[in-house]
């Protein structure tokens, strides 16, 4: 019986990767448990204001801050054509930013705030790069 009341504990206690994850993921980074940032703090500001304006993007169902420097975004509708026009308005609103889309396999396991930071974004493309222009 003691062993089911930890597990209920336990599971209560997971930062579920949920609702306005820019701020839940700003405070993973800067708060120190990510580990050694790879950018100034106010860098990682500048990136918090990105991924809020990309939450207002209509595939856009949730969005979090990516350690490297990277917006990671869970899309409403995970079809093709709908994550190219969430990409290419992402884009246009952002010229100079990394998107990356999480997958419905990546969901599955990383399903923690501090699990979804992690992600890399180095193998999406820049919006330089999608635009044409020099990364």
């Amino acid at each position: 019986m003691r062993w089911i009341v930890a597990l209920l504990a336990g599971l209560i206690l997971v930062d579920p990767a949920s609702a306005e994850g820019c701020t839940k993921s700003r405070e993973y980074i800067l708060g120190g448990l990510a580990g050694d940032l790879p950018a100034a703090a106010a860098q990682y500001q500048d990136l918090f204001k990105v991924c809020i304006q990309a939450l207002s993007l209509p595939n856009v169902k949730d969005a979090y801050l990516l350690k490297d420097g990277g917006i990671a975004i869970l899309p409403k509708q995970d079809s093709l054509t709908a994550t190219a026009g969430t990409l290419a308005q992402f884009c246009q609103h952002f010229p100079k930013g990394r998107a990356r889309f999480v997958t419905a396999r990546e969901r599955r396991r990383a399903v923690t705030v501090g699990l979804i930071v992690l992600l890399s974004s180095s193998g999406s493309a820049s919006c330089k790069k999608i635009r044409g222009l020099a990364d």
